[in-house]
């Protein structure tokens, strides 16, 4: 089952007194590109989150929004530093009997003294932490790859749809091109007679030139060649994931068929016909880049 690379994800998680909040969107490019934000508590999780991202994408470029809350009363804890108080205190009575002056040094003006009273954020478990997280992450990543199955399935379908046109057109330069060689034996035989009036004409000449044209436009090894590649395209849309690089592969060869077909065109209809294939490759090839 093929997917886009165009995808959006979302879930939120809360577990206690914690809430995890992941989204995450993805739009095509020729590798896997990540891009993680989220709080500065989670960073070292970082490498994880990009680990866990590889089981469900290989291509792309996917930008993860990440929030987190922690709604618990015991986020925080203040620390006394008591040797540092005291440290303060000796100085300050020092101070108070070489200058003569009044120690009004009171335990409130203390406590504000730097680094005597400070505040701490409170360790978490980084296993129950990670377990919440990824928890979030897993079903944001699982709608994303359920948004990238349902456009993939509809480029699927439509470039089948394309691919079943390119099939007609080929069909009909196939059809059309040995009477453009009839044709154009009947136009030179004509231009001969009226040229040569009565004189008796070489059939071997004609014949000879008509081989000649006819190798100039030939183009049955590029309709064989570009049946091939349609094939080969229907089968690959079959195979499962991964296949983007290999579909661009193959729409690049049908272009270069296209292209020969198109300069050996001497009719008309023929050429407006290859124009329409080169055309609808073309479409096709825009579908592919946003394949995975």
């Amino acid at each position: 089952m093929i997917k886009s690379m165009t995808g959006f994800g979302r879930c939120e998680i809360l577990k206690s007194s914690r809430k995890f909040t992941v989204e995450l969107k993805g739009v095509n490019h020729r590798y896997l590109d990540v891009n993680v934000r989220m709080p500065k508590k989670l960073n070292f999780f970082e490498t994880s989150i990009r680990t866990l991202l590889k089981k469900y994408a290989n291509r792309g470029k996917i930008d993860i929004f990440i929030t987190y809350e922690d709604t618990s009363e015991n986020q925080v804890s203040l620390k006394y530093n008591a040797s540092l108080a005291a440290e303060y205190l000796k100085y300050l009575k020092q101070m108070e009997k070489e200058f003569g002056l009044e120690n009004d040094i009171r335990v409130s003006a203390l406590s504000r003294y730097p680094e005597v009273i400070t505040m701490e954020e409170q360790c978490e478990d980084e296993d129950e932490l990670w377990n919440g997280l990824k928890e979030a992450l897993e079903g944001a990543f699982r709608q994303f790859v359920e948004t990238r199955t349902t456009e993939g399935e509809n480029l699927k379908k439509d470039i089948l749809e394309k691919l079943e046109d390119m099939e007609q057109m080929v069909a009909y330069i196939e059809e059309h091109s040995p009477g453009i060689v009839m044709e154009y034996r009947e136009k030179l035989e004509t231009k001969v007679r009226e040229l040569l009036a009565d004189t008796q004409i070489e059939e071997s000449r004609i014949a000879a030139e008509v081989v000649i044209f006819a190798d100039k436009i030939c183009t049955d090894e590029e309709v064989v060649r570009l049946k091939s590649h349609i094939s080969h395209m229907k089968v690959t849309l079959g195979e499962k994931e991964g296949i983007g690089r290999k579909l661009d592969f193959i729409a690049q060869e049908m272009n270069r068929e296209a292209n020969t077909i198109l300069s050996k065109a001497n009719d008309l209809e023929v050429s407006n016909c290859a124009i329409g294939l080169k055309t609808e490759i073309e479409k096709v090839r825009e579908q592919i880049q946003n394949i995975e």
